[in-house]
């Protein structure tokens, strides 16, 4: 790791500059892509073009990750508010209307992370129809992925595909989000019904007694009956992937936001503490718990940016002001490291905006490299710092 040739000396001015640097990379990358779509991880710290798939060309609108490109030009715009990130946001639109209603790669639970960055924001901020339309198509798509009885929305997958039917994961929690807004707008409670449900599975059964988390869990689809937790992306079952916890951290604490269930809250203080207390000296995870110092394995830089954001997002949920100033100042601590040793400051080669994070490393996929996730949650959380009281897309 190669921290950024300069250290401002204090956190405020160290902020300022990452989003200076980070604006930076996303101009240079609004060139580069305008409204196509960079890989879901960098080859050799840069990002190529997102490969065909699903039938779609190079750099199309296909996978789990594109919406977190827009997701940075819409905070981009908050950071700046330049009409050419609006702009550049906004045109994005079209292709994910197109995606929904051409029925594109949808066999996935990640509509809540495509859809809410993308067109939720769009529909939001610009009462874009066309944008509301396909986020609501969206929320209807994603409402098919619930399975009676146990209650949850499936993960990946055909839902008659065996091997994927009745399994859940611990991201599912940041996807719910589209389906409270999805109520909100139209009036309709089946929507957060839903997704309250669903988080309440998860709280019980994918949070484990020592306040670790399963990457994945698995019901029963005909009796509802909880099976058990594995891993698809952690060192092991019984291990604890970081960037679940992470996830943890945040997806309760945006559910308790949604819900007001003090379960929820009490839960990613249960994660936030793990998490915390499994940190090495940089205060930037290893890409499973399991790991730490003199290991020899990689950090999550990923994990490390969700991390900060979910943390801040629990502290602004709780009520007891030291409590909330352990988990701003460990979200802080976290943030600085990212911003001296894992940004692209001192990269100038490299159009990603932090390095050193793993997206599947038991697959060999993107291992020490810059993913478009992190990437995004290194933004949000650099404007989460920025903006007093910015208004949260989820």
């Amino acid at each position: 790791m190669t921290a950024t040739d300069v250290r401002p000396s204090s956190d405020a001015e160290a902020t300022s500059a990452a989003v200076a640097a980070a604006i930076r990379t996303v101009d240079a990358n609004i060139v580069t892509f305008g409204d196509r779509y960079p890989a879901d991880t960098t080859d050799a710290n840069r990002y190529p073009l997102r490969p065909p798939s699903a039938g779609q060309p190079e750099g199309a609108n296909v996978g789990w990750t594109t919406s977190f490109w827009p997701g940075m030009l819409w905070l981009a715009h908050d950071l700046t508010g330049d009409d050419r990130h609006l702009r550049a946001a906004l045109s994005h639109v079209d292709s994910f209307a197109d995606r929904v209603h051409r029925g594109i790669d949808l066999d996935t639970h990640d509509l809540g992370f495509l859809y809410t960055l993308s067109c939720v924001t769009a529909a939001r901020r610009t009462d874009d129809p066309q944008a509301r339309g396909a986020a609501l198509a969206a929320a209807d798509h994603l409402m098919t992925r619930v399975l009676e009885p146990a209650g949850i929305i499936q993960a990946w997958g055909d839902l008659n595909d065996p091997r994927q039917r009745g399994r859940t994961i611990i991201d599912s929690l940041m996807n719910t989000p589209l389906l409270f807004w999805a109520s909100h707008t139209t009036g309709d409670d089946r929507y957060a019904a839903a997704a309250r449900r669903h988080t309440a599975q998860l709280r019980q059964h994918i949070l484990r007694p020592d306040g670790t988390t399963f990457h994945t869990f698995y019901w029963d689809t005909d009796s509802g009956v909880p099976l058990r937790g594995e891993t698809e992306q952690g060192h092991a079952d019984h291990s604890c992937w970081a960037r679940g916890q992470a996830w943890g951290i945040y997806g309760f604490s945006l559910n308790h936001r949604h819900i007001g269930d003090p379960a929820l809250l009490t839960a990613a203080k249960t994660c936030a503490d793990r998490f915390l207390a499994h940190l090495p000296d940089d205060h930037v995870a290893y890409w499973d718990l399991e790991f730490g110092d003199g290991s020899g394995q990689e950090r999550d830089s990923s994990a490390a940016a969700i991390a900060v954001c979910g943390l801040l997002e629990l502290a602004d949920s709780l009520t007891d002001p030291a409590s909330a100033s352990r988990y701003r100042t460990a979200a802080t601590a976290i943030l600085r490291s990212l911003i001296d040793h894992y940004s692209t400051g001192g990269h100038p080669a490299s159009n990603a905006l932090i390095l050193h994070g793993v997206y599947d490393k038991p697959k060999d996929v993107g291992v020490d490299e810059g993913t478009l996730w992190g990437d995004y949650f290194y933004l949000e959380a650099l404007t989460r710092a920025t903006i007093p009281g910015w208004t949260s897309p989820w």
